[in-house]
C-alpha cells in the first residue's frame, strides 16, 4: 500500500534544516544573541552604579572640619587632589564638577557655637551637575545638623558661586564620540569588504599583471577611503556647528586639528580591517569578526557616556582602546582648545596600537 506523504513532516524537517543553518551563520548568532546581551550587559552595569561627582578642595580647606570628614564618607563622591590652579582649570573644562572650601566665620577656634562656612564653586561646564552636588552638601550638613548639634543653629552655611565660561553642552561631548566611532566602522567594514572581495574576485592577481607594485595597489584602495572619510568628517563637523552649536576653540585650525586626528585614527583602525580582511574564510564571517572589535568600543570607549559611570574594575580597559584615545583627543581638542603637544598622551597611545596592528597585518595579510 502506498504511503501518504507527510506535509507536517516535511515541514519539520525543513524547519530543523534551517534551525542548523541559522546556528551555524555567524552573523545570525552576533546580531540576534551577542549584541543584544552586549548592550544589556552595558547599561545593566551603568544602571547599578550611583552617580559620582568629581570635586576638589582648595588649599586652606578646614581638614579637621565634621563636615569634611563627612563628605569623605559620601560614596558618589570622588575626591580629586590636584593644586589650585589645575582644580580651577579643571573645573572650567568641565573634568570635575565643583570645587569646594570648608572654613570658619569667626577669627577663633575655640568658639564651639562658631559656625562653618562651606564654598561650592561650578562653572557654566557644570551646571548641569551643581544642582546634585549642592543638594548633597546640604544634606551632609543637615545629616550633621541632625545628629551631633540638634540644640543649636546649623553647622555650616553653604555659599554657592558660578565661575564665568563657556557652557558644555551634550553636542560636545557626543559629536567626537559618533565621528570617532563613524571613522572605527568604516576602517574596518570597509576594508574587510574591499580586500576580502577584490581576493575572492581575483581583481588583485589582474592587477599583479601590470607594472604597478603591490604596496601601491594597497595605498591605492586606502587613499581613497581617507579621502572619503575626511569629508565625511567635515560634514560631521560643520553639522554639529552650524546647527547644534558645536564647540570649536580655535575655528578653523581646530577643524584641521581633528581631521588631522582623523586621518591618524582611520589609518589605525584599516589595519583592523587589514586583518580581518585575510583570516576571514567567507563574506558571511566579516560581520561578526568586525564586530569583535567595534562592538566593545562603542559601547564602552566613552563614545556616548562619560567611562567614569562603568564599574571601576573596567575603566582601566576601556581607556586603552584606541577608539577612546581617538575620542579623548577629539574632545580636548573641540572644546579645551588643546594643541597637538598637549594631547601627547592620547596621541601616543593610539600610535603604539597603530604600531602593534600593523606588525600583525604584515603576517597575515594574504593576496590570494
Amino acid at each position: 500500500m502506498k504511503q501518504s506523504y507527510s506535509q507536517f513532516r516535511a515541514m519539520m524537517a525543513v524547519a530543523r534544516a534551517s534551525f542548523m543553518a541559522i546556528l551555524k551563520s555567524p552573523s545570525a548568532v552576533v546580531f540576534s544573541i551577542a549584541f543584544p546581551l552586549a548592550f544589556i550587559l552595558v547599561f545593566g552595569f551603568i544602571g547599578q552604579n550611583e552617580v559620582l561627582l568629581k570635586v576638589g578642595f582648595m588649599p586652606g580647606t578646614d581638614i579637621h572640619s565634621p563636615i569634611y570628614q563627612a563628605l569623605l564618607q559620601v560614596p558618589s563622591l570622588k575626591v580629586v587632589q590636584e593644586p589650585q590652579q589645575q582644580l580651577l582649570a579643571d573645573l572650567q573644562k568641565g573634568r570635575i564638577d565643583g570645587i569646594l572650601e570648608i572654613d570658619r566665620t569667626g577669627n577663633t577656634h575655640t568658639d564651639p557655637t562658631t559656625p562653618y562656612r562651606v564654598h561650592l564653586l561650578f562653572s557654566t561646564s557644570s551646571a548641569g551637575t551643581a544642582p546634585v552636588l549642592e543638594g548633597m552638601v546640604n544634606q551632609v550638613i543637615y545629616r550633621l545638623d541632625s545628629s551631633m548639634f540638634p540644640h543649636r543653629p546649623s553647622i555650616a552655611e553653604l555659599q554657592v558661586k558660578q565661575l564665568p565660561g563657556r557652557k558644555y553642552k551634550p553636542i560636545d561631548f557626543i559629536l567626537p564620540g559618533m565621528l570617532g566611532f563613524a571613522l572605527l566602522s568604516a576602517g574596518i567594514f570597509g576594508t574587510a569588504f574591499v580586500f576580502f572581495n577584490l581576493r575572492q574576485t581575483l581583481v588583485l592577481k589582474r592587477f599583479f599583471a601590470t607594472p604597478i607594485k603591490k604596496g601601491y595597489i594597497v595605498l591605492g584602495e586606502a587613499l581613497a577611503r581617507v579621502v572619503f572619510q575626511l569629508l565625511n568628517a567635515i560634514i560631521i563637523i560643520s553639522l554639529g556647528y552650524f546647527v547644534f552649536g558645536f564647540t570649536l576653540y580655535h575655528g578653523w585650525v581646530t577643524v584641521l586639528e581633528m581631521l588631522f586626528l582623523s586621518f591618524i585614527g582611520l589609518v589605525v583602525f584599516m589595519g583592523f580591517g587589514f586583518i580581518i580582511s585575510s583570516i576571514a574564510r567567507s563574506e558571511s564571517s566579516i560581520p561578526p569578526l568586525a564586530n569583535i572589535v567595534t562592538l566593545p568600543q562603542f559601547l564602552l570607549a566613552g563614545t556616548f557616556f562619560p567611562i567614569d559611570v562603568l564599574p571601576g574594575w573596567l575603566q582601566p580597559v576601556c581607556r586603552m582602546m584606541p577608539l577612546n584615545y581617538l575620542n579623548t583627543a577629539l574632545r580636548n581638542v573641540a572644546f579645551e582648545g588643546a594643541s597637538l603637544q598637549q594631547i601627547a598622551g592620547p596621541l601616543i597611545g593610539i600610535c603604539i596600537w597603530g604600531i602593534c596592528i600593523y606588525a600583525i597585518t604584515f603576517r597575515v595579510f594574504r593576496w590570494d
